[in-house]
């Protein structure tokens, strides 16, 4: 009898430190947003050179990816930084700290790995590492999100798996982005906005 208690003690304070540790910063309006302008480029992309193939084609198909992101990364941390503007405790600026020792480290790898192969040509590489380094920043940050993202996670390693180790797969075609990025953005802010806590907005 006693065994079980403290099983059920170790449940509930296990229970409390993933509370505490959740962070409350992240919003999921923000996250869909992102998604959709991830599903706009891609449209963009059909329209403009949906199978990008020569040098000026994929630096087209750079423009538009790369500017895809710049927009989804002021939504999202301009998300953060204002929910850090608006809380300013001891708490709130441990976590976050801890968001940007998380998160970061993945964004950084991703963006040096980028250079690195559009210096060599292996543009074909690219949305298969996104997806990769986007995996790894979502699972580096799992306590601290709904752990339902998990699942999110795993589902970006399977399509960067598929990418880069399936060559008939022609990974800058328009819609693979829309569905990786588009979809998986989209369904973690479905996900934090139905975490059972009050919406993390902007």
């Amino acid at each position: 009898m006693e065994v079980r208690q403290a099983f059920a003690d170790l449940a509930e304070v296990r229970g409390r430190l993933a509370g505490v540790q959740r962070f409350d910063g992240y919003s999921g309006s923000a996250a869909i947003g992102s998604g959709v302008v991830g599903i706009v480029a891609g449209l963009v992309q059909a329209l403009v050179d949906p199978w990008p193939h020569g040098h000026a084609q994929r630096q087209t198909y750079l423009l538009i990816w790369l500017t895809c992101l710049g927009i989804a990364l002021v939504l999202n941390y301009g998300a953060i930084f204002a929910w850090r503007s608006r809380n300013r405790g001891a708490q709130a600026a441990v976590q976050f700290r801890t968001v940007g020792m998380s998160i970061v480290p993945a964004l950084a790898a991703g963006g040096v790995i980028t250079l690195a192969l559009v210096l060599r040509g292996l543009d074909e590489l690219l949305p298969g590492m996104w997806c990769a380094t986007y995996a790894l920043g979502l699972f580096a940050s799992r306590a601290m999100v709904p752990h339902q993202v998990v699942a999110v996670a795993v589902a970006f390693g399977a399509i960067a798996t598929a990418l880069l180790l399936f060559p008939a797969i022609d990974p800058l075609g328009w819609w693979i982005m829309p569905i990786a990025f588009g979809g998986g953005q989209i369904a973690i802010g479905a996900i934090v906005r139905n975490d059972g806590k009050p919406e993390r907005i902007p």
